[in-house]
């Protein structure tokens, strides 16, 4: 016998039993951008090398060492895409959507990194994501702050923090980029190999180290908020005070720098202590430069993303809740005539009752396998039909989840009986 073939390492199969979790959060998403007014976007995975070399930044880990890039059979060299911006603002320009106008998007689907596989981040992992474009004013910053407090309080998740920075105009950033590099190189003895190789590519990531060896020189380090902009400043503090006004909790973290390069003034995270080190859940911040960046005209764009694999591990782990997709009724069938009956009733009840969540049994069998059946299924009734059910036109009931009598229904009773007791 062959070997059987497995899935590729670091990524993932989303089984039965574990789909119901993702539906319910798919859900609420879906029903919070609804409340909010964005639209759902879908772009392809593959996209042009290009875009991504572009947006995120040649000497980026991303590009450098985590993409799936391969040449096609024309020589065109393409990209699983890693994440769901660039290919957001390329759609953007592309289809008209972008100049002289406001979307507000949101999207969800599979992004791609060659990343060390471990719990809650996967090669293949599925990012849900928010972006806004052509509003230039920090209402829209706190609107997608404000947007993802409520999603936390709607998913349950509890003990989840707010970070904020500003990383300042481009001007700003380069005076500051300036007194960085000055900084660190006046203590390259101290630095580790990755910062030594960011000094010259994007000294802001040193500040983003995850070794605890870098966080005493970090701290250290002159802050970025000092070399502000009057005009990002000035926005940042708006945006405070309407999360101040708000109610929404905050800490200032001038440290936060974000790891793309695409990034300038408002930057956040939701962070958490409930997952080990690598603690944000939810990132974003403005990219104003990024359309023009990829061949558009100038528009102002903020944008946040989460990878949905660890925000659902976060759930769990908070709420402790079982979300199943149990079925409501599951009807038996037994005898001659029941199957052809079974099933023309089974549509007449789902046609009457929209939502209904009905499981027909199919394949035959004894009535005590097909109870056992209906027992697994979680439903809380079974209908059973058989022979003497069909000539007196009437339905059992049995209820599965308590001790209530079981009872026979009339055929022309039974939505209604239903509709009562589900």
């Amino acid at each position: 016998m062959s070997k059987s073939i497995q899935s590729v390492r670091g990524t993932h199969d989303i089984l039965p039993d574990q789909s119901a979790r993702w539906q319910a959060f798919e859900a609420i998403v879906r029903q919070t951008m609804q409340t909010y007014g964005y639209r759902e976007i879908r772009t392809p995975v593959l996209e042009s090398t290009d875009l991504f070399c572009r947006s995120i930044g040649e000497v980026t880990d991303i590009v450098e060492k985590e993409m799936y890039t391969f040449a096609d059979r024309n020589g065109d060299s393409l990209t699983l895409r890693p994440e769901g911006t660039a290919s957001c603002v390329r759609a953007g320009i592309q289809h008209g959507l972008l100049h002289n106008q406001t979307q507000r998007l949101w999207y969800t689907g599979p992004m791609f990194r060659h990343e060390r596989p471990q719990k809650g981040r996967y090669r293949q992992f599925h990012q849900f994501g928010v972006e806004a474009y052509g509003i230039s004013t920090p209402d829209i910053d706190a609107e997608l702050i404000l947007m993802g407090a409520r999603l936390w309080r709607a998913l349950q998740l509890k003990d989840i923090r707010l970070e904020l920075n500003s990383l300042g105009s481009v001007a700003a950033r380069a005076n500051y980029r300036a007194v960085l590099v000055e900084y660190f190189q006046s203590h390259h003895d101290q630095l580790d190999e990755d910062s030594r190789n960011r000094l010259t590519t994007n000294p802001l990531r040193i500040l983003d180290s995850k070794n605890p060896d870098m966080q005493a020189l970090n701290n250290a380090a002159p802050s970025l908020l000092e070399y502000l902009d009057e005009e990002s400043a000035r926005e940042f503090d708006v945006l405070k005070l309407i999360l101040d006004t708000a109610g929404i909790a905050y800490t200032v973290n001038p440290r936060l720098v974000r790891g793309l390069d695409y990034y300038c003034k408002t930057v956040f995270e939701w962070v958490t202590d409930q997952l080990g080190a690598q603690g944000t859940i939810c990132a974003g911040g403005r990219y104003d430069g990024l359309v023009a960046q990829l061949g558009g005209r100038e528009t102002p764009a903020i944008g946040f993303a989460l990878g949905i694999e660890r925000l659902l591990a976060l759930q769990e782990q908070s709420s402790g809740q079982m979300i199943t997709d149990d079925v409501d009724v599951y009807m038996l069938l037994q005898g001659e005539g029941s199957e052809l009956k079974g099933l023309l009733l089974a549509e007449n009840l789902r046609n009457e009752l929209p939502g209904l969540k009905l499981l027909t049994h199919c394949g035959g069998g004894s009535f005590k396998s097909q109870m056992k059946k209906a027992d697994r299924s979680g439903a809380a009734l079974a209908l059973i039909l058989g022979e003497a059910e069909i000539r007196a036109a009437q339905v059992a009931v049995k209820f599965l989840r308590d001790k209530t009598e079981q009872q026979l229904i009339a055929e022309s009773e039974l939505i209604n009986f239903i509709r009562i007791n589900i």
